[in-house]
């Protein structure tokens, strides 16, 4: 029994909340926030659902783990209380995060600059109005899905096969992926922006260059930078990433660490890593909060009733994209229209420190627009002698990307053998993987809220274990589940899960702060408990784009299923390691279409399912 000793009033609406069949949750100016389900499912309790996954992940357990490990992760456990500080351990660490700082901070540059250059080339608006066709604009964006659908750690193994190891490989391999996910974020936000003082500068004569510079500039540049902001983040995780697999940098000494148990050392590394990531994402969000810029998760706004989803790309690790059809109204506006977002899309739900919601909506005053401006431009001005100086500190040499070295091994393609591979198991265990990956993500971090919500102590050490997460690499997950349990299948789950975890958990507490629940506080005032009162007076509001940027994180996992295959998972991700280690250059193209296709086509199904949850009703 629902509610037993409450109000009839409370005891009704729980009892309506839990069937689903009313509304939940709201905002002041009385619309409607909540998500009816067909189905008779409440939206709360869909936001936790997918967590009962983990009743045959912890049924299958007993027969994975085997018969060592548990002293090791002990070791592990307790070394994270005293890293290692000898001069030495500490001038490594330092010398390898100041490579993967080094590498982060170009390869993001370099994607900025790619991905502007390329929106310009693939916005509607912009061929619309110098030669009145969009077809090239079309066609363009359809060819740059090719390589955003490709993992940058793929990047980064192909290219050094090519050109061998040098720092660029790194950065290219950041910023080609990345530079098309940009591309895709930013025609969107421009073909997405008002029209109207483009075409007066036309008809007023002015030339096509400056007419699109002076009427979509500035209102581009806020989402821009947001954008960016966040793709900076992700490619500090990329960075690392790509140095778990030999690319230089932090990354690689944390493997080397792990692989001889040399715990302490390890959490010299990992410790430093985190202080790093975590002064960028407070630095970040300060600026974009001191700039007005969008916020990536709008909900519970005061210029629009129903939550909504920001679209963008996703780092985590490190790969995202916008929906076309959620078009901006413009830098800090709300659309009209619940379906499509208002402000500028930052990225598809990647987390953004909470305030800011009462700047939501508020048209700034002249003179903050002068000084955010004063202050865009001395960032800039700032931060480009810093790349050059970084560039030429670590040796980087875009021209040694040219010089192909001959590939070893490339005889005539054995296409009998590409056909002989198992493609059903494989295309099918890399979907299971997703699956139950994304299940284990989108269902524990509300699940973990609701566990905690009677004591508030515990939040920091559950916001502690989420950055860590985030931070740690889902192959040195992996690696370090390796431990207990054996390889297959659930270990590479439960190491993806893990990691996009950190990535969901911070953006849920953060939305979850951000967003106005006076039914909670009723309902909290009614008697009822903290757990109940979370479940259904805030995530009734938060339901809906919780629930529509975990079908966005489900196409990122996919994408991101190559990253483990070093412990044996038998999906596409390990036969692809495996093909590429012995130069099977057949079923290496084979295997990279064979990706691409799964790829896109989750992306479609995602932005399908985006655009289901986020309808207006």
């Amino acid at each position: 029994m629902i509610g037993l000793g409450l109000p009839a009033v409370i005891r009704s609406k729980l009892r309506n909340a839990w069937t689903g069949r009313v509304w939940t949750g709201g905002n002041p100016n009385g619309t409607k926030t909540g998500l009816n389900w067909p189905t008779g499912i409440a939206a709360p309790l869909a936001m936790v659902a997918p967590a009962l996954v983990l009743i045959p992940v912890l049924g299958l357990l007993p027969g994975l783990v085997h018969g060592g490990g548990f002293d090791l992760l002990a070791e592990f456990i307790q070394a994270a209380f005293s890293p290692s500080l000898d001069p030495l351990v500490l001038g490594s660490a330092l010398k390898g995060l100041g490579t993967t700082v080094g590498i982060a901070l170009l390869g993001w540059a370099a994607s900025v600059l790619l991905g502007l250059v390329l929106a310009l080339a693939s916005s509607r608006q912009v061929w619309t109005s110098c030669c009145g066709h969009v077809w090239p604009a079309n066609l363009l964006r359809r060819l740059l899905a090719l390589p955003r659908s490709i993992h940058e750690l793929l990047w980064g193994l192909l290219l050094l096969q090519v050109v061998g190891l040098q720092p660029a490989v790194a950065i290219a391999a950041i910023a080609i992926p990345y530079g098309a996910l940009v591309a895709r974020v930013l025609g969107d936000q421009l073909d997405g922006l008002p029209s109207g003082a483009l075409a007066a500068l036309r008809c007023s004569g002015v030339p096509a260059p400056q007419a699109l510079l002076t009427a979509l500039g500035p209102p581009l540049l806020p989402g821009l930078l947001s954008y960016g902001g966040y793709r900076l983040e992700c490619a500090l995780r990329s960075a690392t990433l790509l140095g778990v697999f030999g690319l230089g940098g932090l990354g690689t000494e944390l493997k080397l660490c792990l692989q001889s148990l040399q715990f302490h050392e390890l959490w010299t590394g990992l410790w430093l890593l985190l202080a790093v990531m975590l002064l960028l994402e407070t630095g970040l969000g300060g600026l974009r909060r001191r700039w007005l810029m969008p916020r990536r998760l709008g909900l519970g706004s005061p210029s629009s009733g129903s939550p909504r989803l920001e679209p963008g790309a996703a780092q985590g690790s490190g790969s995202g994209r916008a929906l076309a059809a959620w078009a901006p109204a413009g830098p800090g506006l709300a659309s009209p229209n619940p379906a499509r977002p208002g402000p500028l899309p930052s990225s598809p739900l990647a987390p953004e420190s909470g305030a800011g919601h009462r700047d939501q909506g508020r048209a700034p005053r002249p003179d903050s627009l002068g000084r955010r401006g004063r202050e865009m431009v001395l960032a800039m001005v700032v931060i480009m002698p810093l790349l050059v100086w970084l560039a030429r500190a670590m040796g980087v040499h875009p021209l040694g990307l040219l010089h192909w070295q001959p590939l070893p091994n490339l005889g005539a393609a054995s296409w009998a053998s590409v056909l002989a591979l198992p493609w059903p198991q494989l295309v099918g265990t890399t979907l299971l993987l997703t699956l139950v990956a994304a299940a284990l993500a989108v269902g524990l971090a509300p699940l973990l809220l609701l566990v905690i919500a009677p004591w508030p102590w515990a939040r920091p050490l559950l916001q502690l274990a989420w950055a860590l997460a985030r931070l740690w690499p889902p192959p040195l997950s992996a690696l370090l589940l390796l431990l207990l349990l054996k390889p297959g299948l659930v270990t590479a789950a439960l190491a993806l899960g893990f990691h996009n975890l950190g990535v969901l958990g911070r953006l849920l507490l953060e939305a979850s702060d951000d967003c106005p629940a006076p039914a909670e506080l009723a309902l909290k005032g009614a008697g009822v408990g903290p757990r109940l009162a979370l479940l259904y007076g805030r995530y009734s509001g938060l339901a809906r784009s919780y629930l529509a940027y975990g079908a966005y994180r489900a196409d990122v996992i996919l994408r991101e299923s190559v990253v483990v295959g070093l412990v044996g998972a038998a999906g596409l991700g390990t036969q692809l390691l495996e093909s590429l280690s012995s130069f099977a250059w057949d079923q290496l193209l084979a295997l990279l279409v064979v990706y691409a296709l799964l790829t896109l086509v989750g992306e479609d199904l995602s932005d399908r399912a985006r655009h289901w949850l986020l309808a207006p009703t």
